[in-house]
């Protein structure tokens, strides 16, 4: 049974997308080494941040119908690069269960407090259930949900992940986990979503499509070029800094209504796929931007806390607000680059042979790295199927054969290189080397 300190999977609890056979056995390993992963690693790799993806990893590739040998290897791969988490400290924990306490640490998000977190948020989904907690936390509407509510867009949307994962598959630990993340992450996108949350509710704007405005955060000079390639955020230093008011006025214009949702999410999951995968540079070789894919990536578990009965149509308007938002301002800061879906559409995989859905996942789960590759993967092949009902609207230019091109163009790049991502794909810095 899944608890808030054990992870516990079974055959029907088949996610958001799957492939049609899971095996005992993979559920079976998969609980296993994420309940080791729980209880023995930090949430993060080291001092700056980085993530502990096993989580993300795990659940994907058993999704994906990784073999219980498979999930094994790829959890001892990447337990190595782990750390212990920090001791936990009574004190603390106690002061949690204060709202102005809790306040005062969420503005320092101290990440040697996360398994301080963590305990706080086992303690309370053990007394009250992940869901009434989740709400509680997140989505009640008071300062401390709304700051958690941004917070989850921070990170490149890994706390938002982490929480997608842990309600797809029904897992209080790993729930309690993606709080205790949440807590931890830096508040610098704080304001700007809060700002631009209640400013898209006081002005007249109509909502633009998310294609219309990923066209004209390109054609805005300004915009798209305050990203400097010595910045070392190319967010908070470039855009956020540089050319605050004209990212601020273009993400207001998205707007989503609480009758909207099921379209919302499709278009949100077609635009990341469109700028992510056409973000090309001929005649360099195909290669993805880290950063971008991870608005791709996110898409399926955005769709997972959509799908849920318990979550308000009001905060699930909102949380698509915050994703197409955020998926504007990842475009800018990484300069805005030029699409070309034609790289995409006229694409020839490199292995005719193995390059239908089945084919392509069965690749994914033998790439030997922390998750990303079958995540990208995935991803597309759940956002095929969610856009399927769109797709004579001007509003996708993903259609349905680009999505399995993007997947051979993926899966064929990750393949035959280690250097496997570009970072900041709109400089031509990046498509040096």
């Amino acid at each position: 049974m899944a608890t808030a300190t054990t992870v516990a999977l079974t055959t029907e609890l088949r996610g958001e997308y799957s492939v049609p056979k899971l095996s005992d056995a993979s559920a079976s390993k998969a609980s296993t080494v994420l309940s080791e992963n729980h209880e023995e690693n930090d949430i993060i790799t080291n001092d700056l941040g980085h993530h502990n993806h096993i989580v993300h990893h795990i659940l994907t590739a058993y999704a994906l119908g990784a073999t219980s040998d498979v999930i094994q290897e790829r959890y001892d791969r990447n337990a190595c690069m782990q750390r212990r988490p920090p001791p936990t400290d009574a004190k603390v924990i106690e002061e949690l269960s204060n709202t102005e306490t809790f306040l005062a640490h969420l503005r320092v998000n101290n990440i040697r407090h996360y398994n301080n977190y963590l305990q706080f948020f086992q303690n309370e989904i053990q007394a009250k259930g992940y869901r009434s907690v989740v709400d509680e936390y997140v989505f009640k509407g008071h300062e401390r949900a709304n700051k958690m509510f941004a917070r989850l867009f921070s990170g490149t949307l890994h706390p938002l992940i982490h929480l997608g994962f842990g309600i797809e598959f029904q897992q209080p630990a790993i729930v309690a986990e993606a709080l205790a993340q949440t807590c931890i992450h830096p508040t610098w996108l704080d304001s700007f979503l809060l700002e631009t949350d209640k400013a898209s509710k006081d002005t007249g704007y109509p909502s633009k499509a998310l294609l219309t405005l990923l066209d004209e955060v390109r054609e805005d000079k300004k915009l798209s070029t305050a990203a400097r390639w010595t910045d070392r955020n190319l967010i908070f230093e470039g855009v956020l800094s540089r050319a605050r008011t004209e990212m601020f006025n273009y993400c207001i214009q998205w707007k989503v209504k609480s009758d909207q949702i099921e379209a919302a999410e499709a278009e949100i999951a077609n635009a990341a796929a469109y700028y992510a995968g056409c973000a090309q540079r001929p005649p360099k070789q195909i290669k993805f931007d880290f950063w971008m894919i991870h608005e791709v990536t996110s898409s399926v578990l955005l769709a997972a806390l959509v799908r849920q009965d318990w979550i308000s149509a009001a905060n699930k308007a909102k949380l698509l607000e915050y994703k197409g938002r955020i998926d504007l301002v990842q475009y800018a800061a990484r300069r805005a680059p030029k699409l070309l879906l034609d790289e995409v559409v006229n694409y020839a995989p490199k292995r005719p042979d193995a390059s239908d859905w089945a084919s392509v996942i069965e690749r994914s789960n033998q790439i030997n790295d922390d998750g990303h590759s079958c995540k990208l993967v995935r991803a597309l092949a759940h956002g095929e199927q969610i856009c399927k009902p769109w797709e004579n609207s001007d509003r996708f230019r993903m259609k349905s054969p680009s999505w399995l091109q993007f997947a051979n163009m993926a899966i064929d790049s990750v393949e035959i290189t280690d250097n496997r991502w570009i970072r900041n794909a709109g400089f031509e810095e990046a498509w040096e080397g």
